[in-house]
């Protein structure tokens, strides 16, 4: 594993023009977040990002137990930005985010969350000094970053590639006799 630093590091912006702020991340620094802690039961983290300048800006709130959600006949929880309000129907809904979550209905697993790593990805990366690519990668995986845990790759070229390419070029190898990772794959992303 990567080792992670205590605490929450600051983002030192950069700006690109356009209302296009970066967060800087060479060889001796990158922003962190404090370490990851699941909320109590009933509330929520929400940790939220903007052009205006926020950066994985963290803030809480509890969700609240209603009867009978909007157009269901079954239970489930309500959260809003805020101090947390009895919900009854006669009553109006609190001003801002509201978010109706149906406990009774599941549709799928969460495993994790990442990125894409494409040829142009993992060029940029390589590029970068041995230290900065520490930080970068501490920041995608660790638990001072964002704690990334799957990565997708694209099968052979993408629109992210610097040429066309593919695992098998020989024309009706359907037992895949000639295929081959190429130098993108061997050398940049496995």
């Amino acid at each position: 594993t990567l080792p992670c630093l205590p605490g929450a590091r600051p983002c030192i912006p950069k700006d690109f023009g356009r209302g296009s702020l970066v967060c800087v991340c060479n060889a001796t620094y990158c922003d962190t977040l404090d370490p990851l802690v699941l909320p109590a039961p009933g509330s929520y983290v929400k940790y939220e990002s903007s052009k205006a300048g926020k950066r994985l800006e963290r803030s809480e709130g509890r969700f609240q137990r209603s009867l009978r959600p909007p157009g269901s006949a079954t239970g489930g929880w309500r959260c809003h930005r805020g101090t947390p309000r009895h919900h009854r129907p006669s009553r109006a809904l609190p001003a801002g985010l509201l978010l109706t979550l149906n406990i009774s209905t599941l549709y799928q697993h969460v495993k994790g969350f990442g990125g894409s790593l494409s040829d142009a990805a993992a060029m940029n990366i390589l590029k970068l000094s041995q230290p900065a690519q520490d930080n970068l990668l501490r920041s995608y995986f660790s638990e001072s970053g964002i704690e990334y845990n799957l990565i997708r790759v694209p099968m052979a070229c993408s629109d992210f590639s610097v040429r066309p390419y593919s695992y098998d070029d020989v024309p009706d190898d359907y037992e895949l006799k000639h295929f081959r990772l190429v130098d993108e794959d061997v050398k940049m992303k496995v």
